[in-house]
């Protein structure tokens, strides 16, 4: 936060390396240039300022904001982002989310130009510019208990069942935003045109809500065909794919959170497509060969999909672009090189991320046996946090290095930063 003093007008060099305290005069060592004459950083004009700032290291930015008001604001412009993308100073990087009784802890991956990737883990406290969200406080911690993520420019959004978290990836503040009106749990959500949209994950209504982040509100804007529950959001030329889940009929999601009774059929291997800009909905697709879609994702204008066959895995790619004459056309692609000895069961969870030209698929392995923990032999290694990347263009899979263990039950995110 930015010093309430009344010096916070006024550029200061705390928090800054000797390179940039290098930009300021200092008094003890007169010029012999008139005082008149002298130029510091502080009095230029915008656009050579922004120029300067635009170079700091990504390790650096988030000093920039204390160090006065016009440095925060000139953050914040869309020109510092599109001269950061000139200078080659914005990186595709993946963002595992992990929510504790405290704080938020994030690991961060990049693939781009780096020879051994390894994750970075760093943690973000909830600023006191919320509105006093407290995620240890009781009730409030389990509105994140199946959170959903959203990146749009440099900051992601936690969506929870009734409550919202605002991390930027810039700056490390964590602030609490408008949630949405109606409380779901396993939904889907993707931002489409710089807003967010989400769907499912309610067996009382159908709605379809957009959330505005210039004003911080949510909009009921459509009803979705079919009601689901555990779907999977994505987004690819300008339309919100609901892919995979649980068909609700009039059941209900009971105060633990479980299905109820009254649960029908699986769509496990179907779309809903909607078009945000004509607010209407385009011919559901499906993918081929059935199965029951696991993990999802979009990367330019396709979108990925992992669907599990209980035995086996397929991987998909299905055409997005609507101007492209193979709109709606699927290509199976080779499948991910996952373990042997690994079932594929409810103790496997999967993760799809989109990054750059690649999908990044996580696969996490809970323990397999809980009669081995609660006798005292549970075996090390029980627990897998496999990280694969599928490169488009050799269309092969390798692995990276895992994930680490601090980061437990998360959610993985693409950010521009």
């Amino acid at each position: 936060m930015p010093p309430t003093s009344s010096s916070s007008d006024t550029c200061t060099s705390r928090h800054f390396s000797w390179l940039m305290k290098s930009c300021f005069p200092d008094p003890h060592h007169p010029s012999p240039i008139s005082a008149a004459a002298t130029t510091t950083i502080s009095s230029l004009p915008d656009d050579l300022l922004l120029e300067c700032l635009s170079r700091v290291p990504h390790s650096s930015l988030p000093s920039i904001p204390f160090v006065c008001r016009r440095w925060g604001y000139l953050l914040n412009s869309p020109a510092f982002h599109v001269l950061r993308l000139r200078h080659s100073l914005v990186f595709s990087t993946l963002f595992c989310v992990s929510i504790s009784s405290s704080a938020l802890f994030t690991a961060t991956l990049r693939l781009d130009g780096v020879d051994c990737p390894f994750w970075k883990v760093s943690s973000f406290v909830l600023s006191s510019g919320g509105d006093g969200f407290d995620l240890g406080s009781g009730p409030n911690f389990s509105l994140f208990s199946h959170f959903r993520l959203v990146s749009i420019g440099r900051k992601i959004y936690v969506i929870g069942r009734t409550a919202m978290l605002r991390c930027d990836t810039w700056t490390g503040t964590l602030v609490t935003k408008s949630g949405m009106g109606l409380q779901r749990k396993k939904f889907a959500a993707a931002a489409v045109e710089g807003k967010i949209y989400v769907a499912g994950g309610s067996a009382r209504l159908s709605t379809v809500e957009e959330y505005d982040p210039d004003e911080n509100v949510w909009h009921v804007v459509s009803d979705a065909p079919r009601r689901r529950y555990g779907c999977i959001g994505a987004s690819v030329d300008g339309v919100f794919y609901v892919i995979g889940g649980l068909k609700i009929g009039g059941a209900s999601v009971n105060d633990g959170g479980s299905l109820g009774a009254d649960m029908t059929h699986v769509y496990a291997s179907s779309m809903d497509l909607y078009d945000v800009a004509a607010r209407g909905w385009l011919r559901s697709r499906a993918v081929p060969g059935g199965g029951c879609v696991v993990a999802a994702c979009s990367v330019n204008e396709h979108i990925y999909i992992l669907s599990s066959h209980a035995v086996e895995l397929s991987f998909w790619k299905f055409n997005g672009s609507r101007k492209s004459r193979s709109f709606g056309e699927w290509c199976r692609l080779k499948c991910p090189p996952v373990p042997p000895q690994v079932r594929v069961d409810s103790t496997v969870r999967f993760s799809c991320v989109g990054v750059a030209e690649k999908v990044v698929l996580i696969q996490v392995v809970g323990c397999i046996d809980d009669l081995l923990r609660r006798s005292g032999r549970l075996e090390r290694g029980s627990r897998e946090r496999l990280v694969l990347v599928y490169d488009n263009a050799a269309g092969e899979w390798s692995r990276v290095v895992d994930l680490p263990e601090v980061i437990r039950r998360a959610a993985c995110v693409c950010v521009e930063c």
